[in-house]
């Protein structure tokens, strides 16, 4: 068995068919909807109500460290730029030589469109990292649990990407059920 192979191939098949068919057609409005008070979400810079705001452009993503408990409700523009930079992109770079990337310094996408391009980009870095690497050597302090393989990290990386990507398409059915609107 090849391993590099099976793992890829679970992530790409939930996202052919599951997942990539949900988020065609994302609009700006499901983007940024909140669906109750107090969202975190993703806001233009200096808009922030949250506790902490981090990016290095004209948008920024909301946080709070510690996390609040009960943490926040996030909306689809939180789920995809948590998704992009601190699942994918750091990722990418601590792993598979991809220009340095923190929540602190990305450029969060200000439409779905933008979004979208940003999550394929990191998700092809991603997906050919994954195809070369060694998946038995430990992952070493570029991660929290330095001791675990390469192929622990893969599969709690698709793991991520599974959750976080299926609360995208349980905001997209609440927005669907709450506005009429036609996805």
């Amino acid at each position: 068995m090849d391993l590099n192979q099976a793992l890829r191939e679970q992530w790409e098949w939930h996202w052919k068919h599951q997942v990539g068919p949900r988020l065609d057609g994302l609009t700006d409005d499901e983007y940024f909807w909140e669906p109750v008070k107090d969202c975190w979400n993703v806001r233009p810079r200096g808009t922030s109500t949250a506790p902490m705001a981090a990016g290095g452009n004209d948008f920024t993503i909301d946080f709070a460290f510690p996390e609040p408990s009960p943490p926040p409700v996030t909306t689809i523009s939180w789920q995809l730029g948590h998704v992009i930079v601190g699942v994918l992109a750091m990722r990418n770079a601590s792993h598979f030589g991809a220009p340095a990337a923190a929540y602190e310094t990305w450029s969060y996408a200000g439409n779905a469109a933008d979004a979208r391009r940003q999550l394929d980009e990191q998700l092809a870095v991603w997906l050919d990292g994954v195809a070369k690497a060694d998946l038995e050597i430990p992952v070493g302090e570029k991660e929290p649990f330095p001791e675990a393989t390469m192929a622990e990290l893969v599969l709690h990386i698709n793991r991520e990407l599974i959750h976080h990507l299926s609360e995208v398409c349980l905001l997209r059915d609440l927005y669907l059920h709450s506005n009429g609107a036609k996805l």
